[in-house]
């Protein structure tokens, strides 16, 4: 089965990956669209190549694995980026490793530590600019001149300001080769969040919702559970995971009363985007639940306010409200350990300085999982950078019964929001519809 969308001939049909939860993948569907990126971290660096003694497709092919092995990072190294990192000598490889956590050495270190000896006079492949500075650990490149690397192949520069061609400059003032740029888009991708954030300093952030094929989350009644299959509900409840934090609405609160945790993955379980670590599940990861709620409206006793085994202790819950909100409410709920943000004066939580603040406190990418309400502010105020709709093949109807988007609406179609590089794929019975927001800013 093909999906044309845009307006193009359906692309063939690509069987090249496994889909998840045993389901052959759907094609990738493409807009008609000229391409274009959503933001634009960073310009990016240009290539310079310099003459190397590999092949392209040699080159490539490691890369790829550096890629792959970073990918067991996800979700637990925010606001560090994915890393991977392979040494490559006389054919053969002497040593790989990845960023496994926030925190923890980094893929090049790990990598070296694996080759020992073996790294000197080896091709150091990795798919960001190794770092060069002082942070949680010792800066990489120390560790790659002193191993007696004499060449570092890499995807891109990092656009961190503490970084941003530093580290390539060291390696070649130390008489390393070094060439860049090959797997961009794909290096790009796997890091969008780290690549927003370290320039921003703002979330990248996912719209999430789950409706059916007409467009509805609930029915007229306001019955909701359940519109997606089993498989779909636990796949979007895997998403959380790698994710910094969840966001939500008052109303989301009052009618589901939801605990939003993320689902922990365990040995041999593989995450809704590639393999996680499996020395990080046993203590958790940084997770934060963030509520808008401009009243504090929010009951006590509520099931996302009681503390979450697989969470860290640290910023589990923020409450963003306004100066509308009581008092004696906020002290009650300070007094639990909730953390209150007054962000605005009359009955709307400021979401823009909302998304800086989460900044500030290092959230790298946020999900929102909020009701029509929730999720039109945060499209209208062009928070948002990603859509990830679920689809149900099942037809509500009504003309009261809830959609995924409110709020007033446009009144022309040239105001419309606009995706790009759009995907589609079965997740059980139903689809899942993945896009980016395309933007000309």
């Amino acid at each position: 089965m093909q999906f044309p969308i845009g307006g193009k001939s359906p692309p063939a049909l690509d069987t090249s990956v496994k889909g998840r939860s045993g389901v052959t993948p759907g094609p990738t569907v493409k807009s008609g669209r000229k391409k274009r990126r959503s933001y634009n971290p960073g310009k990016d660096p240009g290539f310079f190549f310099i003459e190397s003694p590999h092949p392209v497709n040699e080159r490539e092919k490691y890369l790829k694995l550096a890629i792959k092995l970073a990918k067991k990072g996800l979700g637990y190294t925010n606001p560090n980026p994915l890393v991977g990192a392979v040494i490559v000598k006389n054919g053969n490889i002497v040593g790989k490793g990845y960023h496994q956590g926030y925190g923890l050495p980094h893929a090049e270190i790990n990598a070296l530590r694996k080759a020992k000896e073996r790294a000197k006079g080896a091709t150091l492949y990795l798919n960001l600019e190794p770092c060069c500075f002082f942070g949680k650990t010792p800066p990489c490149t120390t560790s790659i001149i002193s191993a007696g690397i004499k060449e570092v192949v890499t995807s891109l520069k990092d656009p961190n300001p503490k970084v941003s061609g530093r580290g390539i400059s060291q390696l070649k003032k130390a008489g390393i080769r070094v060439e860049i740029g090959i797997l961009k888009k794909e290096a790009r991708k796997l890091n969008e969040a780290y690549l927003k954030y370290i320039t921003t300093k703002k979330p990248f952030v996912t719209l999430k919702a789950a409706m059916s094929l007409d467009g509805k989350i609930a029915t007229k009644t306001g019955e909701s559970k359940w519109i997606t299959s089993k498989v779909a509900r636990n796949f979007s409840h895997q998403l959380r995971l790698l994710y910094d934090g969840i966001l939500v609405g008052i109303g989301t609160v009052l009618k589901d009363n939801p605990y939003l945790n993320y689902t922990p993955t365990y040995r041999g379980f593989h995450s809704p985007r590639g393999s996680v670590s499996p020395g990080l599940r046993r203590g958790g990861k940084r997770f934060t639940k963030v509520i808008v709620d401009s009243s504090a409206k929010i009951p006590l006793d509520a099931n996302l306010l009681k503390k979450s085994k697989t969470c860290l202790p640290d910023r589990q819950v923020i409450l963003a409200t306004t100066k509308m909100a009581s008092i004696d409410k906020l002290k009650k709920l300070n007094e639990k350990g909730i953390e209150i943000l007054i962000l605005g004066e009359n009955r709307k939580v400021d979401l823009l300085r909302l998304m800086e603040e989460l900044g500030k406190r290092e959230l790298a990418n946020l999900l929102i999982e909020g009701g029509g309400e929730i999720n039109e502010a945060a499209l209208r105020l062009r928070i948002v950078d990603k859509v990830c709709f679920f689809v149900s093949p099942k037809i509500i109807g009504g003309r009261y019964a809830k959609t995924p988007v409110e709020g007033e609406g446009i009144e022309h179609l040239n105001e419309a929001i606009l995706l790009k590089e759009l995907t589609c794929e079965p997740i059980g019975e139903d689809f899942l519809v993945e896009g980016y927001v395309y933007r000309t800013d």
